[in-house]
């Protein structure tokens, strides 16, 4: 185990506002660390008040309950602030969340007794430019994915690595990964597994019709430019989020990001290769791993 860490003092607990049951899972968390006599405020991942709190200082860590989509938002959201985040899975799948839904009371007391590490997840910096007019940035945990609309024709995306042409992709879609993304859409459209841990971009076409067919790791540091070279429709897609529609001409710069997601671990660190053969053994969401 690694060396003992900070004690949390203040807490914010926050659900997904339309999973079943997580509204009120969230208060029960809520009572029983306030039980033990800590400051702890509940509240919606969405909620517009909690981000503020979250930006004023308020908490020394985040408990979200949800699926990985809220993790993803909640990782978004405290990795400017250096705010650890610990999941408590009430969604499908659970690739980033640390506790299943019957857990928390077991691992609660040592997460307030220091027992637990600090997983620190590589981010990306998305900004957006129409000419030299800068559109639009983000902080990215999965993926960006520049890629067609809603024609059912492929798209031409020129990319360049620290400056330098690569190539042009004739593709349904471009993306960009971290390696937190490797396990998200990269992994559905054939790309590597890349642990936790690096600071790899994972560069991987989607369909791409006679070009460039090969996932391309890029060097730590390295940074991608993907230009827009169709009149037809194209869109921006950051984490999952609504699209953004580009232009023809349009460019969109990639490179790691400024801030470090900050997830709660209690598993040794070598619980990622041990998950890995159960969660790509059976995918939840397709209803196929029922008993019968």
């Amino acid at each position: 185990m690694p060396e003992r860490m900070p004690v949390f003092q203040r807490i914010a607990v926050a659900a997904h506002p339309t999973l079943p049951d997580a509204a009120e899972e969230a208060a029960r968390v809520t009572a029983y660390i306030e039980a033990g006599g800590l400051h702890v405020v509940s509240g919606l991942i969405f909620d517009e008040d909690l981000q503020y709190r979250i930006e004023a200082g308020e908490f020394d860590i985040l408990i979200a309950l949800g699926g990985d989509g809220t993790m993803l938002r909640a990782g978004r959201m405290c990795a400017p602030w250096r705010i650890p985040v610990l999941g408590i899975n009430l969604g499908r799948f659970g690739f980033l969340t640390e506790l299943r839904q019957n857990q928390w009371r077991e691992y609660l007391p040592r997460l307030f007794s220091g027992e637990y590490w600090l997983e620190r997840r590589m981010m990306l910096q998305a900004e957006h430019f129409t000419g030299n007019r800068s559109v639009g940035a983000w902080s990215v945990l999965n993926e960006v994915v520049v890629g067609r609309g809603i024609i059912m024709h492929p798209v031409h995306l020129t990319a360049h690595v620290d400056g330098r042409f690569l190539t042009t992709y004739v593709a349904d879609a471009l993306i960009a990964a971290t390696p937190t993304g490797s396990t998200a859409y990269a992994l559905a459209a054939g790309g590597p597994i890349l642990p936790p841990d690096l600071r790899n971009i994972l560069l991987l076409p989607v369909a791409p019709h006679l070009s460039l067919d090969r996932a391309i790791i890029l060097a730590e540091g390295s940074s991608v430019s993907i230009t827009v070279d169709s009149s037809h429709d194209v869109i921006l897609s950051i984490d999952g989020q609504p699209s953004i529609e580009l232009l023809n001409g349009d460019r969109v710069d990639v490179r790691a990001g400024d801030h470090t997601a900050l997830f709660v671990r209690f598993q040794d660190p070598g619980y990622f290769y041990r998950n890995l053969t159960p969660h790509m053994s059976q995918n939840p969401s397709t209803g196929n791993n029922r008993n019968p």
